[in-house]
């Protein structure tokens, strides 16, 4: 294994939530829904729409819910499936489902490494809730248990006196500081995707920068870049809704098909010159994995790792390895013609 044939971005459409942060854009659209989420379909469904026959190759998969997405019933279960079936997982929590957690770790070790949690450290709801203990001891069962994690945090106004606290504790229990992003609004009326601040931007550079975070420093500088290259989303990755099974090529683009049709194939098809997103808001993960292969970005490694003042590092070398590749080493460029083609086809979709 090692390398990534696809990158399949899954939502999966459940708006429930354990916290209510300022900044969710759940909670910037009033999205919130206290009822209990639902299985969308059974896990022998989701073993074969997750083939790799289906899919091309070894894929990472990554899971992430509009609320909290250990909140779905039967994670675990779609998590195995997943695994079993030759892939990466990744998946976005809060970190404060302990029992779903310990479910996850239950998985068998070979499985279990390319588990990759990305744990959101949402510092202001933890200090409101008095969680941090918890917080840190699940991201450390995780890094005891062999998987691999991230600390992310998503920097706000109201977090900025206490930066040095923020700190302070990422370094204490996970011996480095937190990797950082961008918070963004979701309700902009001329849908340029803003920073969610009442900084400037650069004012909010200046601030958050402080983190020494590749996440954050690679982000910045593209976050407010329209894309108009040629891009393979829609081939070598895909964006995935489970529950209704929709396919698209990223955060925008026609919908290319439905996950769940096992009369057909998936048809992989290139959005190319036809981005219509005022930038690439999501692009630490489609670009860095190389949806845009001529595009300068660290890998997706050196933006979700940290080296421990121990010498440890948050990637097990399973993890660090797929995510240190890039997609065009697993598929081939378009030939200009191709491309030529691709981009008059989109129209007709």
């Amino acid at each position: 294994m090692g390398k990534i044939k696809r990158y399949l971005d899954c939502h999966i459409p459940i708006t429930t939530c354990n916290l209510k942060c300022s900044y969710c854009y759940i909670a910037q659209l009033d999205q919130f829904q206290n009822v209990k989420p639902k299985v969308f379909h059974t896990l022998d469904v989701e073993k074969k729409a997750f083939s790799q026959e289906r899919l091309g190759g070894p894929c990472l998969v990554n899971l992430c819910a509009g609320g909290e997405t250990l909140l779905y019933p039967d994670i675990a279960g779609l998590v195995r499936v997943i695994l079993e079936n030759g892939h990466y997982v990744m998946i976005v929590t809060n970190g404060l489902l302990t029992h779903k957690i310990e479910e996850l770790l239950e998985i068998d070790y070979e499985l279990r490494k390319r588990i990759f949690f990305k744990f959101s450290y949402h510092y202001v709801e933890l200090k409101r809730l008095n969680l941090f203990e918890q917080y840190f001891e699940n991201i450390n069962k995780v890094r005891r248990a062999g998987a691999s994690f991230t600390c992310e945090l998503t920097p706000c106004d109201e977090e900025i006196e206490y930066i040095d606290d923020i700190k302070k504790r990422c370094m204490d229990n996970l011996g480095a500081w937190p990797h950082v992003t961008i918070a963004r609004s979701d309700i902009d009326p001329d849908h340029r995707i803003p920073h969610l601040s009442n900084l400037s931007f650069e004012d909010y550079i200046n601030t958050w920068k402080v983190f020494d975070s590749n996440l954050f420093n690679e982000k910045i500088k593209f976050f407010y870049e329209k894309r108009t290259e040629f891009c393979y989303a829609g081939d070598w990755s895909l964006f995935v809704d489970l529950e209704t099974g929709s396919i698209t090529p990223c955060n925008c683009g026609k919908r290319l098909g439905d996950f769940y049709d096992f009369s057909k194939p998936i048809k992989f098809r290139a959005i190319g010159n036809h981005c219509s997103l005022a930038h690439c808001f999501n692009g630490h993960s489609w670009l860095s994995l190389g949806d845009i292969p001529e595009f300068d970005i660290k890998n997706y490694a050196e933006l979700r790792n940290r080296k421990c003042a121990d010498g440890t590092e948050w990637l097990n070398p399973t993890i660090k390895e797929a995510f240190s590749s890039k997609l065009v080493e697993q598929n081939e460029e378009y030939s200009e013609l191709k491309k030529k083609i691709t981009n008059f086809c989109y129209r007709f979709y």
